[in-house]
């Protein structure tokens, strides 16, 4: 066949070319295809303990027994797809389980109450096996404004409660602390609180960090902020003589000069190169971002149209960075207003009906987190955790046949596309 662009021109454009390409993979490698927990539980510092993640799937554990006795319950409250069909009598809800029980896990799939059954099961177990995935040892909003020695006794405190979690293997399979901002006013109380507690987590554990060790990063708005803590990272690192990059980070996207700066532009990205390769995630703060857009109090929620916007420009900035996101917090707590032995029928029916009003509060919140890419969120209370696993198990369990059906098309319309011989080439 004759052509007419010579090799050698080719060659060359294709050097150019390539080049470009290199550079852009580099810029955009994909997501990783690393473990991201579906949560992160924040908790001020100074009530943190070596046990605390299975203190909080106890209580958890205590909830959802208490508000969700039973499948049948457990959909209702979240209005799962089929619950309308299930009994309410507590003896036709047993025969019901008992019978769900017995049958195959195909079989079950045909009965309306399927889901529930599914979601509620899941959510148990999760709940005694692994209920709390990633912690953050809150050193910002959690903890406040304290005097400078006592939040120097609660960042040695901490180090020492993570270091017996180390050893007793209690902690969570995620872990870090959320340090002050470096705005003026907090850099230097930020960077001491980093200092003591990593110095102090180094000398008990002999050098080593618990699996999975981040550092949060507050309220960034310019790229000085994560460039200074990677300055303060490398010092550190050096001091006890770990690999270089061990020590990772997260950043918060809850300014308004986080989503465009002052050349309107979207800063994410150049927040995330400041970095060097250390941040792996950026969460959003619902309540600091909305307050920043003079949205009032009672609006604040994470459904909140201007959240929406953030959400989006974040997804454009950082998709196929391999940079995780994170969504906010339900700041509407599952808790009763009763308390103690020998209340009445009319309280515990309150307490009943205020905690299911949270839960669905927050399980609202959470699918409209997961309907829009965010597949990880907050949460601040034992009690937020049924309504986090239901949410996310009912999201997955809809949409698996959707999506086994849209890849098993994709792969037989590919396979009749590109089958060259017996080699499929995607």
């Amino acid at each position: 066949m004759q052509r007419s662009i010579p090799d050698a021109n080719k060659h060359a454009i294709f050097y150019q070319l390539g080049q470009a390409n290199q550079a852009f993979r580099a810029l955009y490698p994909g997501e990783r295809p690393d473990r991201q927990p579906v949560h992160t539980v924040y908790g001020g510092a100074g009530l943190f303990r070596y046990n605390t993640a299975g203190v909080l799937a106890k209580k958890a554990l205590e909830a959802m027994q208490l508000y969700a006795p039973d499948f049948a319950t457990f959909g209702r409250i979240f209005q799962l797809e089929g619950a309308e069909a299930l009994p309410e009598e507590p003896s036709a809800v047993r025969e019901l389980e008992a019978e769900l029980q017995a049958r195959s896990a195909g079989e079950r799939k045909n009965h309306p109450g399927w889901l529930s059954f599914e979601v509620y099961h899941k959510t148990l177990r999760k709940l005694r096996t692994e209920a709390v995935e990633d912690f953050r040892i809150d050193f910002e909003d959690g903890f406040g404004n304290r005097t400078n020695d006592e939040e120097d006794q609660t960042a040695l405190q901490a180090a020492r409660e993570v270091a017996r979690g180390m050893a007793e293997n209690t902690l969570p399979p995620f872990i870090g602390i959320r340090i002050k901002p470096f705005t003026e006013e907090m850099k230097e109380r930020g960077a001491r609180t980093l200092d003591l507690f990593l110095t102090a987590l180094m000398m008990e554990t002999n050098g080593k960090l618990p699996d999975n060790f981040v550092v949060m990063l507050p309220k960034v708005t310019i790229p000085e902020q994560p460039e200074a803590l990677v300055q303060f990272f490398e010092l550190l690192e050096d001091a006890f003589a770990l690999d270089d990059g061990t020590l990772k980070m997260e950043m918060m996207v809850e300014t308004t000069q986080s989503i465009m700066d002052a050349q309107g532009a979207n800063p994410l990205y150049r927040l995330v190169r400041a970095a060097r390769g250390r941040c792996v995630a950026m969460h959003f703060g619902t309540y600091d971002y909305t307050a920043a857009c003079n949205i009032t109090a009672r609006y604040q929620e994470m459904d909140h149209p201007v959240c929406d916007f953030a959400h989006h420009m974040t997804k454009v900035a950082l998709a196929q960075t391999g940079i995780w996101l994170s969504d906010g917090a339900t700041n509407t707590m599952p808790i009763g207003p009763h308390r103690g032995q020998g209340l009445t029928a009319e309280q515990i029916a309150e307490n009943t009906r205020v905690v299911h009003r949270a839960w669905r509060k927050g399980y609202g919140h959470i699918r409209h987190s997961l309907r829009n890419g965010y597949y990880q969120g907050w949460d601040l209370n034992p009690a937020q955790l049924p309504m986090r696993y239901a949410a996310v198990y009912a999201f997955f369990l809809e949409s698996y046949h959707d999506a086994r059906n849209r890849l098993r098309a994709f792969i037989d319309q590919a396979a009749r596309a590109t089958l060259i011989g017996d080699v499929f080439d995607d």
